[in-house]
């Protein structure tokens, strides 16, 4: 009994390894030995890729001049303001005092400069009647002379502590919307060494900037009057348009990389656009519209031994030959397009595409290639349209070894002559 059991088990093993190399010899046998992509007809955009922080294009920090308690606030987040209109309040009672200090030492200088000038007429008589000497007259001029400066200085004092008490209202100076309010009533600021931000306002919201930082390697395709497209987090969905205002001249550098500031403006009529947000953005360098592209895959692949020995015994006939002139000038090459050609160096934008005919032969078509947006590129040249299915890679390893490594050294893989 249990060596039928054993005899069943290894029929039953036998069997299933049968049935598993039948099966996959049947799939392999039934698999199409190249993978493809399709010549599709459509609009290409190259851009650059860049981040970057919206913020109103004129803010204004609002501080104060003079220490002391705040005592009322009239404004808050998100409030609109007119220029002039008082937001805040410091508590005055020191700085009234100051003010009746500095006015009660203007009186007593004016006081002083009376006692003076009536000094110094009763010695200009005297002086002339040979009564008072050269020296003592001359006293009494000088200190008339010195109570009119005490006057001017004491009138000076009033008017700075008149100025300081004016300070204790905080007043907008723009008109805009509180963007920050940084005080509570009952708090103090200190004015000592740099004035305390209180508010700040921004002037108009319905315009609004991205500083965005863009690499030195990309920074050469940047120019004013640019369009930019770019998204927010907060509307995944929503695509914004800008224009570039200026470059500015000045890098930074982090981590060994220079990058400089370009200025965006941007429309923001619906309001959707707050400050701060993250914007991310595309400058568009290049378009092209109705133009046919390929998926950049098909430009890397690199034939087989045996597709080219196919190619040179004219299995497949004649070959499409001559590239059509169709990539504009200026026009970015597709990575991966091949460079070089047999005693002779070949234009930076020549590129090869593989496909099967009706006849289910091997077709080789020189290609020239345009825009590329990263994923997909321009190409035109003879026998090329829409709908047509190019090789983008190999399924059998029988037809000997390819590869589509975007990361490849172009010419490594390919054999000598093609």
């Amino acid at each position: 009994m249990k060596q039928q059991k054993i005899v069943a088990l290894a029929i039953t093993v036998v069997v299933a390894l049968a049935a598993g190399y039948a099966w996959s010899k049947l799939t392999r046998e039934d698999a199409p030995p190249y993978r493809y992509a399709t010549v599709e007809r459509g609009d290409i955009r190259a851009a650059v890729a860049a981040t970057g922080a919206l913020s109103a294009v004129t803010t204004v920090q609002v501080g104060t001049q003079v220490s002391g308690r705040v005592v009322a606030t009239y404004v808050d987040f998100n409030d609109t303001v007119k220029q002039g209109q008082l937001i805040a309040r410091i508590d005055p009672t020191l700085l009234e005092q100051a003010v009746r200090d500095a006015q009660a030492g203007l009186e007593r200088n004016r006081a002083q400069y009376q006692q003076a000038e009536i000094e110094y007429q009763r010695n200009l008589k005297l002086f002339e009647g040979k009564v008072l000497t050269e020296i003592e007259f001359n006293t009494s001029k000088f200190g008339r002379e010195v109570a009119a400066a005490n006057v001017k200085s004491a009138q000076v004092a009033l008017d700075r502590a008149r100025q300081n008490l004016a300070y204790t209202e905080i007043i907008a100076p723009i008109d805009g919307i509180v963007v920050e309010r940084n005080v509570d009533v009952g708090q103090t600021v200190a004015a000592s060494l740099s004035a305390p931000q209180l508010f700040l306002i921004a002037k108009d919201l319905s315009q609004m900037q991205i500083l965005a930082s863009v690499a030195e390697s990309d920074i050469g395709s940047i120019r004013a009057e640019q369009p930019v497209t770019f998204t927010v987090q907060a509307w995944p969905a929503d695509k914004f348009v800008g224009l570039v205002k200026k470059v500015r001249l000045q890098s930074t550098t982090t981590d060994n990389i220079v990058s400089y500031t370009v200025v965006i403006e941007v429309a923001n009529p619906t309001g959707k656009l707050l400050p701060g947000m993250t914007a991310s953005v595309d400058f568009i360098t290049g378009e092209a519209k109705d133009v046919l592209a390929v998926p950049n895959a098909a430009l890397r692949f690199r034939p087989t031994d045996a597709m080219l020995a196919s190619v040179r015994a004219g299995a497949n006939g004649s070959s499409p030959t001559g590239p059509s002139a169709g990539a504009g000038a200026g026009a970015k090459p597709a990575a991966g397009a091949d460079q070089s050609r047999q005693g002779a160096q070949r234009p930076a934008n020549a590129a090869a595409l593989w496909y099967l005919d009706a006849t289910g032969k091997l077709v080789r078509a020189r290609v020239r290639t345009g825009l590329t947006d990263g994923q997909r590129t321009q190409v035109s040249g003879a026998g090329i349209e829409a709908g047509l299915e190019v090789i983008v890679g190999v399924t059998q390893s029988s037809t000997g070894a390819a590869t589509t490594n975007p990361f490849q050294a172009p010419g490594q893989g390919r054999p000598r002559g093609f």
